[in-house]
């Protein structure tokens, strides 16, 4: 089999509906594939033409009718508001691995009338509605992908021309009641999800879902050692001095069992001030290699700035009080201290192996928001690479 990018678009109805999480689950675990890129759009009004001209193809398993359905759709749905010129968000996954576009779209589906159950996704999420006069009273497609690989490559080129001015994190795509002021947090869905092909990263968004706020930038990551140092930077100095008294009491626990004497508590008091400080920089080297693949010391050089080897997804979320909502569902750093339905009592494991990292304030989701980078155009760098090789 021959190496394929697939692309997925998440509609806006879907979004708005919450069902990423759903959506990017199914496609992960039913299909084996690499999620390789993820990037929010507000499509022009440009861009919508341009798509919507090219979704009606001879190629297409799906009849005629389908497909003038989904180019009326794309036209409606996806190009801005006319009454308020407000964009909207549309979601693109793009997926990498053998036969790829033909397996994403066996999972997808297709659109039919007659369908109940839910083996696809658009069996699940997307809708045909007819009345008694087999005329349409409603139609949602849940998500859109290519026919086969020529048509995939052919509008992924287009998105891909889009993917600086219309991409990235979306601005303005919501509207809030009077009163309401809305914040941005960051959330990583950090890379013990990604061990191998798990519905974990989706089934970890799914939860965040309940929290009602609306996701508007989102990027497949690979943390260097430079950026895991600067993001868990203010961590440092406070694993060098919490764990002081745990390091005292083990260290004496240690010499008393190997060497038979007792410490007494000023020198145990000692103990902890001496290893602490090293203790608690071993422990943060630990949580650079978690996230970056590579502790500080085995990434000299340049080295450090490279793409770490780990992935994570990146997701910022928008909403009003969006930072404690978030973390409310999060749960504690420790898993077997949260709350049960909480993701790190569902999902995690360890203190560091927890499933999700999400931001403590509006002002360090700022901060973390630059330093991943959400609104990077990775994107466009994993279709051109791609391009390149084939």
């Amino acid at each position: 089999m021959s190496q394929e990018l697939a692309y997925v678009i998440i509609t806006p109805y879907s979004l708005y509906k919450s069902r990423t999480g759903g959506i990017l689950a199914r496609l992960i675990t039913r299909t084996g594939l690499d999620l390789a890129a993820a990037r929010m759009f507000a499509p022009s009004a440009k861009l919508v033409k341009e798509y919507s001209d090219a979704i009606v193809s001879a190629n297409d398993p799906q009849e005629g009718r389908i497909q003038d359905l989904i180019y009326n759709y794309i036209i409606q749905q996806f190009s801005p508001d006319p009454k308020t010129g407000r964009h909207r968000r549309v979601m693109m996954l793009l997926f990498r691995g053998d036969d790829a576009v033909r397996k994403i779209r066996a999972v997808v589906g297709n659109i039919s009338a007659h369908r109940r159950g839910g083996e696809t996704i658009r069996d699940t999420y997307g809708d045909l509605i007819l009345d008694e006069h087999d005329q349409i009273r409603y139609f949602e497609p849940a998500v859109l992908a290519a026919p086969n690989a020529e048509e995939a490559a052919t509008k992924l080129k287009l998105w891909t021309s889009y993917s600086d001015t219309d991409g990235g994190i979306v601005e303005n795509t919501i509207i809030y009641p009077p009163g309401e002021h809305p914040e941005r947090t960051l959330v990583l869905i950090k890379p013990d999800n990604f061990r191998f092909a798990t519905g974990r990263p989706g089934n970890v968004i799914d939860f965040f879902s309940r929290t009602g706020l609306y996701i508007v930038g989102i990027k497949v990551h690979r943390m260097s050692v430079a950026e895991a140092t600067e993001f868990y930077g203010p961590v440092r100095e406070v694993l060098r001095t919490k764990l002081t008294d745990v390091v005292a009491s083990r260290a004496r626990a240690l010499i008393e069992k190997e060497l038979g004497f007792l410490v007494p508590p000023a020198e145990e008091k000692q103990l902890g001030q001496i290893l602490g400080p090293l203790f608690g920089d071993n422990q943060f080297d630990n949580i650079v290699k978690f996230m970056a693949g590579r502790t500080p010391g085995e990434a000299e050089g340049t080295l450090k700035n490279e793409p770490g080897t780990e992935k994570c997804i990146a997701l910022v979320y928008e909403g009003p009080d969006a930072v404690r909502k978030i973390r409310d569902v999060l749960g504690p750093t420790d898993p077997s201290k949260a709350p049960p339905g909480s993701i790190r009592r569902e999902f995690g494991q360890t203190i560091m192996v927890n499933a999700a990292h999400a931001s403590d304030s509006a002002e360090n989701a700022e901060r973390e928001i630059r330093i991943v980078n959400v609104a990077q155009n990775t994107f466009r760098k994993v279709v051109e690479d791609f391009c390149v090789k084939v």
